[in-house]
């Protein structure tokens, strides 16, 4: 992480408070916990689970492969050169479940709906458009690496890209059994949201793509630079709005439920291959951290979102050796250079996509060890 860029974009923070602290007296329509514990969206039941509920709410499909993409802003480049490069290597799964966090979540319905959308991702990561959305490198997107564009053009963006077709196809398929997640932070609530984007599709409505866009920005939304999401929700007859942002505030990569994992046993005698595609470097790395208030935040809370990203791995690791389940990390190198500049640069993203695509089509990107 570049502490020069970073003390350049302390200035921009205030401006940024100042101008998010006038949005924050904006009035919202009150409701209580009991109203949140039975919200549920476009009145139907089961759209979303949260991380923190019991095994007995989560349904199992017979799952073969499962692949979770973690947050990582600009470095999702790297993810998406994983996909595109495993495509060419011609091992590709089709994945039972694919789940997908910030970028992550830009990327999980494309990953799920296969080859076919590999010449899109690559357009969204390495054409240029990231960078040309953005109007300013933000402090909070560098340490965090979660969020991607400012709100209107993210859901810009993502219309763009997700529309009837994409909406349907994903229905197909999860009418064939297969399970799209992605992953927002309820904010007034403070759990980790696991949204059924297939189950979403299948409602077909105009209100169902709205929803599945608005989760899709909800999921790259991090708070303090771009404003929250609110999704229409109803409890207890009772309607009013979540606040929805950045999935990576809770949960870096989605791999299991909390209860399963700790639970420690598959329910039955399900068996499945687990990749966990980490969009940004997980290994301790040395660097002398000057004593400035912004380059000391900077590193603290990149350590913080480190150490959860390796957690949840770990955790998951532990898990898949005990059910003696398939594990496969790939991530970025410790030795990969930093970008030249903070923010989206094309030529990085370029490269960095060219990276991840060599390793995977020469066979390399995938370890069953942990870092």
């Amino acid at each position: 992480m570049r502490r020069t860029g970073l003390r350049l974009l302390g200035s921009a923070v205030l401006a940024y408070s100042l101008a998010l602290g006038a949005c924050t007296t904006l009035p919202r329509t009150p409701y209580t916990t009991a109203d949140a514990s039975s919200s549920r969206v476009l009145d139907i039941d089961g759209l979303r689970r949260y991380t923190d509920e019991p095994i007995t709410k989560f349904n199992f499909p017979a799952t073969r492969s499962y692949l979770a993409l973690s947050g990582g802003g600009a470095d999702g480049a790297y993810g998406v050169g994983v996909l595109n490069g495993w495509t060419a290597a011609g091992t590709r799964p089709t994945f039972s479940v694919v789940s997908g966090v910030s970028t992550g979540g830009l990327i999980a319905p494309f990953a799920f709906l296969g080859p076919q959308y590999d010449d899109t991702l690559k357009d969204v990561y390495t054409s240029g458009i990231a960078e040309s959305l953005l109007n300013d490198p933000s402090i909070m997107r560098v340490l965090f690496g979660s969020g991607l564009f400012g709100n209107t053009r993210l859901r810009e963006l993502v219309a763009r890209y997700v529309g009837p077709e994409i909406l349907a196809q994903v229905a197909r398929e999860y009418g064939k059994g297969r399970r799209l997640l992605v992953v927002t932070t309820d904010l007034d609530t403070q759990r980790t949201a696991i949204w059924d984007m297939g189950k979403i599709a299948a409602v077909g409505t105009p209100e169902a793509l709205k929803l599945f866009r608005d989760v899709m920005a909800a999921s790259a939304s991090i708070p303090l630079v771009f404003p929250p999401i609110l999704i229409e929700a109803e409890g207890q007859g009772h309607r009013f709005q979540e606040m929805h942002v950045d999935g990576g505030v809770t949960a870096p990569v989605l791999t299991l439920p909390e209860a399963l994992l700790f639970q420690g046993r598959l329910p039955g005698n399900a068996k499945m291959d687990i990749y966990i595609l980490v969009n940004k470097k997980i290994e301790r790395n040395f660097e002398l951290v000057a004593n400035g208030t912004i380059d000391v935040a900077s590193r603290s809370l990149s350590s913080i979102t480190q150490s959860q990203t390796r957690s949840i791995i770990f955790s998951t690791y532990d898990f898949a050796k005990r059910n003696q389940l398939g594990f496969h990390l790939s991530y970025i190198a410790r030795d990969y250079p930093a970008p030249a500049s903070e923010g989206f640069d094309t030529g990085y993203m370029r490269a960095l996509y060219q990276y991840g695509y060599e390793k995977a089509a020469a066979g390399q990107a995938w370890t069953s060890t942990l870092p």
